[in-house]
């Protein structure tokens, strides 16, 4: 019963969290019930090796984004072992932020903290809806704008906008204030894209926050498969080809794959890291032989973390090409607590970042008073 009570309070806040009146409602709960209620505490199973960054955050540059153990001299480029489904449901489609629809896949009651990943939207968001100013603590997200544009704004003075196929990576580390909110369409369409939650390995959950940007036309983009397979390589290797590296401090390989009926891939994938597909249209088979299962729009498709490649094909007669997100990252060996936008390893730290974002201190200094230009619209 407790458990059914916390997770119910969670759910509220969670609905809650982006409206401008969120933290004097927190404050009036938490007069009323213990934080302790509220928490939501993960210990992530031994899903694969121990990496824990040994540098300070001054110093790190993130953990290589090509494992040196991806590499294998002495096996054959065309032997790999493709990876089974462990799972695949549908994203179901919901309210959230103030105005946005999302589908959201991980950090759902279906799949949570699958470590590195926190949590995965499928957003759409419409002009006059969005993001307005909000804190994170402990994470990376990794947004990707697949229609329309997007403004950010954040308290230390970062602002930008990212347009279609365009990515943010943003980095909270210590603490960030910032909105996100979408532009006027002129067709007036909705703005629709993915924002994926990272964790940050525990020495890092105090780095200083920073951005990176990587624009459309930075990102390689290679055909295979006589042309019938487009594999936009965000981050990682496909291929022979590299992405750009050093986007985020955890691994992540992020992979927008289109097929066209009668096609077919195999992506190589870093043994042991976890991985998923976001299925953005039509229907794909993963895996192969007995074991592969055809898959709708809008589903999450998790493997199994035994393997070293993904296989996908599209039927000869499908009347639409499919199109997925392939993700991979690193599994990090630490505990997660976290509560809303904060991410950490102990429940005593998400006290301290609630302190710290409601005294202005430890990163939250710049909050006090800050209000963004962007979503001062929807604060009115």
């Amino acid at each position: 019963m407790k458990l059914l009570i916390s997770y119910s309070i969670i759910s509220a806040v969670a609905i809650l969290f982006y409206s401008s009146s969120f933290w004097s409602q927190l404050t009036s709960l938490l007069h009323q019930t213990p934080l302790a209620s509220f928490l939501s505490t993960t210990q992530n199973p031994s899903n694969g090796p121990s990496r824990r960054a040994s540098s300070n955050s001054t110093s790190f540059f993130g953990l290589p984004l090509v494992p040196p153990t991806f590499f294998a001299p002495n096996k054959p480029t065309n032997m790999t072992v493709p990876r089974a489904i462990r799972q695949a449901f549908l994203a179901i489609e919901q309210s959230e932020g103030a105005g946005a629809r999302v589908r959201r896949s991980i950090g759902t009651p279906k799949l949570r903290n699958f470590s590195p990943f926190l949590m995965l939207d499928h957003f759409s968001v419409a002009p006059g809806a969005g993001f307005p100013d909000h804190p994170h603590r402990g994470q990376e997200t990794i947004t990707y704008l697949l229609n329309g544009a997007v403004d950010h704004e954040d308290f230390a003075g970062n602002a930008g906008t990212i347009e279609a196929g365009d990515l943010q990576f943003m980095t909270a580390g210590r603490g960030i204030m910032h909105a996100e909110m979408p532009r006027q369409n002129p067709d007036g369409s909705a703005n629709v894209g993915m924002q994926l939650w990272v964790d940050l390995p525990e020495k890092l959950k105090t780095c200083e926050p920073r951005y990176r940007d990587l624009r459309a036309a930075e990102i390689p983009t290679i055909k295979v498969d006589d042309g019938n397979v487009t594999i936009k390589i965000i981050s990682g290797q496909s291929h022979g080809t590299d992405s750009v590296q050093e986007l985020a401090y955890t691994p992540v390989w992020i992979f927008d794959i289109k097929i066209a009926p009668g096609g077919k891939v195999t992506q190589p994938l870093p043994v042991g890291w976890n991985a998923f597909a976001y299925t953005l249209a039509g229907s794909t088979a993963f895996g192969v032989g007995k074991d592969q299962t055809t898959v709708g729009q809008y589903h999450n498709v998790v493997f199994e973390q035994k393997g070293d490649s993904v296989s996908a094909e599209v039927a000869k007669e499908a009347n639409e090409n499919g199109q997925f997100i392939l993700v991979a990252g690193l599994p990090l060996d630490q505990k997660v607590v976290q509560y809303g936008p904060f991410v950490l390893n102990t429940q005593e730290e998400v006290y301290q970042a609630m302190l710290d974002y409601q005294s202005h201190q430890n990163g939250f200094e710049r909050a006090k008073g800050w209000q963004s230009e962007i979503g001062k619209s929807m604060v009115h």
